[in-house]
């Protein structure tokens, strides 16, 4: 799978309404064929930072930046951003979480 993870700096009268500004790009891209997950987390140590972590099957990544939701976002949501956010992606095996065996709970 292709994981991704985003940091998303809003501008600070955005921030509340971020997860509504960003429910339709949210919704259309967990319905795309290839998607895993897509899910927006908000920092606790920064209220205007959200953190989406996404993952997608082999190469489905790619019909996803060229969707027509993707594409609208790109038009949309940078008015609602403080700065380009910051973004890692890695190519990883499987398509599912690990159990963290530190902390396994019996």
């Amino acid at each position: 799978m292709i994981f991704i993870c985003v940091k998303w700096k809003v501008k600070p009268e955005h921030a509340d309404a971020w997860p509504e500004l960003a429910k339709d790009f949210t919704a259309a891209t967990r319905a795309e064929e290839g998607n895993i997950f897509f899910e927006w987390s908000r920092s606790v140590e920064d209220p205007n930072q959200y953190v989406l972590i996404e993952a997608f099957r082999d190469d489905a990544a790619e019909a996803h930046v060229g969707s027509d939701h993707f594409k609208q976002a790109q038009v949309d949501l940078p008015q609602y951003v403080q700065e380009t956010p910051l973004v890692r992606n890695v190519l990883m095996e499987g398509d599912h979480w690990d159990r963290l065996g530190e902390f396994e709970i019996s």
